[in-house]
């Protein structure tokens, strides 16, 4: 079979396993089988005449031959499906920008930006998902996604090796502070010093995230007491006297009764940079304005902090 004849449903699923980083998650994500999306990937492969991933413990990589696929797919895809909403009379979606960001984002950048933007470009229409860097990295590359904003934590190393290198903008860097209950004794200071956070109990994230919400660095196993991906089931939990977190400075707006925010004096500075980040080809006028927007917002929490 040629490439030429590679079905639809094939680059799909090449497309969600791109993104997805596995089998079984993109498998999960279209309601397929496992053995289903391994069938339409090796059929894609013979068609192309070369592996488009590589298979290994921890989920799949592109191959070289599998990032250029991967381009063309995301384009036919899309192209497929903007022939299929102009048929049935739909928009056509060139104001639509598609955003992925990262937890912590949706605290306050993200809803004070899409408040501002529709104040300012009210035909601008966005839809958002929630990820993890590493999977709003491999959805941009994907294209099932427009603009993410992602994190990055010292040396501060680019979001990824692929080619051609992707667009980022830092927006905020800043350093990571501690969340302690108002009662707790490291409360009645204007800062934590680091020393302090040793013998603490601490609320972290959840499964493979579970050391995010303890102090990095820490000289120590962590006693950890509960864990939660959701910020505001962290930061509800802290006001409840069930440990303390780890917080970037710019979730001090939803902060709940109860909680402080301090930062870490004593140690090596962790600092966190929020990124904007896109393809290097030339954005859309709605994915533009989007990005102006986010950073007015940032610029402003920033001043307000």
């Amino acid at each position: 079979m040629a490439f030429t004849d590679a079905s639809l449903t094939a680059l799909r699923v090449f497309r969600e396993v791109a993104e997805r980083g596995s089998f079984t998650a993109a498998a999960a994500a279209l309601g397929y089988t496992q053995s289903a999306v391994s069938r339409q990937i090796a059929s894609l492969e013979r068609a192309a005449g070369a592996p488009l991933v590589e298979r290994r413990h921890d989920g799949v990589r592109l191959t070289p031959a599998g990032r250029l696929v991967v381009r063309r797919a995301a384009a036919v895809v899309d192209a497929v499906d903007a022939a299929a909403r102009d048929l049935a009379g739909l928009p056509d979606g060139h104001g639509t920008v598609r955003l992925g960001w990262f937890a912590s984002a949706g605290a306050a950048l993200v809803p004070e930006a899409l408040e501002q933007l529709r104040r300012t470009h009210p035909a601008i229409s966005v839809t958002t998902r929630e990820g993890s860097t590493p999977a709003l990295v491999r959805a941009l590359r994907a294209g099932t996604v427009d603009l993410a904003l992602i994190a990055s934590a010292p040396p501060f190393r680019p979001p990824d090796t692929e080619t051609p290198a992707l667009h980022v903008q830092t927006l905020t860097e800043r350093s990571l502070a501690v969340a302690v209950p108002a009662a707790h004794p490291l409360a009645r200071g204007e800062y934590v010093d680091v020393a302090d956070l040793h013998g603490q109990r601490w609320i972290a994230g959840s499964r493979h995230e579970h050391l995010m919400g303890v102090w990095p660095g820490l000289d120590e196993r962590p006693d950890i007491a509960h864990t939660a991906r959701d910020w505001l089931a962290k930061l509800h939990l802290v006001a409840a006297g069930c440990g303390i977190t780890t917080a970037p400075p710019s979730i001090a707006p939803v902060l709940p009764p109860g909680v402080r925010l301090l930062p870490v004096r004593g140690g090596p500075s962790e600092r966190r940079r929020v990124l904007l980040a896109r393809l290097p080809h030339p954005p859309s006028d709605a994915v533009s304005r989007l990005s102006d927007t986010f950073r007015e917002v940032a610029l402003r929490l920033e001043m307000d902090l």
